[in-house]
This record gives structure tokens, sequence and C-alpha cells, in this order.
């Protein structure tokens, strides 16, 4: 997917309050060696690495566009590599931390997946993950819907993103089962005030919106975006509206 940085850090603040969040749950005790596994851009990874200055930091990503906003941060206790979470699950390395901010949603199979990254854990490793909580949030739905009807469902073959993200009972047992402990487990509103539906607009088109759009060619993807913004227009239909973005936050300890 063709990450573009630009868009996405149009909306950072907003981005940046449950990393915030997530991150004030980690403990700096025996954390020596910590991962983000969809680090992006690097930034907010290198944040971590300032807070917990003796632990040496990896960041993984699979979008060449975002590692390459990331190499500025680089330095000699926090480096970045190209690598998908489906590699980083068959190594056999070890870490205090493994955390992730909004990333593993666009992994597949959070049923096999969770618990093979559990097992990256050192004993007394933190786990640390925050998701937005796509089947939840009315602008995921809305593309959703519209995916889903003709015309553009023949257009995009068929296809349209079922979200793996999963339940929290769910996400609560899969990190019991794996031996965590002082469990922390919330999904949050993380509320968007928007003076308009553009704005709206603009927040999703920097990450959920990108996959639907890659698969149109140019005249059925202005299509798809002209009626996927009346369809906001539609949902909000008075502004300045309040779009109540649900996101899950999951920590333990091994």
């Amino acid at each position: 997917m063709p990450w573009n940085p630009d868009i996405y850090n149009q909306f950072k603040n907003i981005r940046y309050q449950p990393f915030f969040d997530l991150m004030n749950l980690i403990s700096s005790e025996n954390l020596k060696k910590a991962i983000d596994v969809g680090c992006g851009t690097g930034e907010q990874t290198h944040v971590l690495s300032e807070k917990f200055e003796h632990a040496e930091f990896l960041g993984i990503d699979s979008s060449v566009e975002m590692l390459a906003e990331a190499v500025q941060f680089q330095n000699e206790n926090l480096r970045f590599i190209k690598m998908p979470v489906e590699d980083l699950i068959r190594s056999d390395e070890k870490y205090d931390l493994i955390f992730s901010n909004a990333a593993l949603q666009w992994s597949d199979d959070h049923q096999v997946l969770f618990p093979e990254l559990l097992s990256l854990l050192s004993e007394k490793g933190q786990f640390a993950v925050q998701m937005p909580v796509q089947s939840e949030n009315i602008l995921n739905k809305i593309l959703f819907q519209l995916a889903s009807e003709e015309p553009f469902r023949t257009q995009l073959g068929s296809w349209n993103r079922v979200s793996p993200v999963l339940s929290i009972d769910e996400y609560a047992q899969i990190l019991f089962d794996a031996g965590l402990k002082d469990l922390n487990i919330s999904v949050k509103v993380y509320p968007i005030i928007a003076d308009d539906y553009e704005k709206l607009y603009q927040f999703i088109s920097g990450s959920a919106l990108i996959p639907y759009v890659e698969k149109l060619d140019d005249v059925d993807k202005e299509k798809f975006i002209t009626e996927y913004k009346k369809r906001i227009s539609e949902q909000f239909n008075s502004f300045p509206a309040i779009y109540a973005f649900k996101r899950l936050l999951l920590y333990g300890t091994k």
C-alpha cells in the first residue's frame, strides 16, 4: 500500500494522543530490548526511545515511503528496517517490549497472529498495542457499505475489507492464555471535531480508504470518492460535528 506520510500526518495531534496513553502504561523496569511493529515514519518510535533511553529500539514497517521518513531518527540505540510482521513472527528473537500503535489492524487473522507475537516476549516482557475499532467506527461503516454496492462492487472485483480486529473479550482471552498479567484493556473514544465533511474525509483518506482507491482506475476512483464524501455529509448533517472515533488499547506483562 503506498502510504503518503504528508496526508497521514495532517492529523498528527489526533493520532498521537492514543500513542501517549499507550506509552504511559509501559514500565522502564527490565526494559532493554524493544520493537515497534508498524513504526510508520518513526517519530513515535523516537519518542519511545527517548523516554526509555536505556533500551535498544527496533522499528519495523513494510512501507518504503514511511521508512524513508524514519531514517532521520536513527541513532546507536534506534534503528529501522523494512520487515512485515509475518517475517517478524518467523524469527526467534525475544523482546522486553513489543509495541504497536495503530498498525496491527492491517494484519489478518488475529487469533493466530497475536499468540505468535506474544510468544516473542521475554520473561517479564511487556505487550502494548493500540488499534482503531474499525467495525464500530462510522466512517469505516460507510466505506464498507459503499464498496458492497453497485457499481463499485463490480469495479472492485467484489473485494471489500473486513476488519480483522476482534472483540475486547477475545483479546482478553488471548492475552490471558499467553500468561500475561497486570492486564489493562480498554476501548476509548478519541473524538474528532470537524468543521465540515471534508475534514472527516481527509482523516480517513490517509489510512482506511487507501486500499479501495488503489483498486480503481482514475474515473471510477473519482466517482467513488465523490459518493463517499456525499454519504459522509449525509451522515453528519450539521457542523461542527463530533466523530466518536473508538480505539482499543491492550497492555499486559509476561
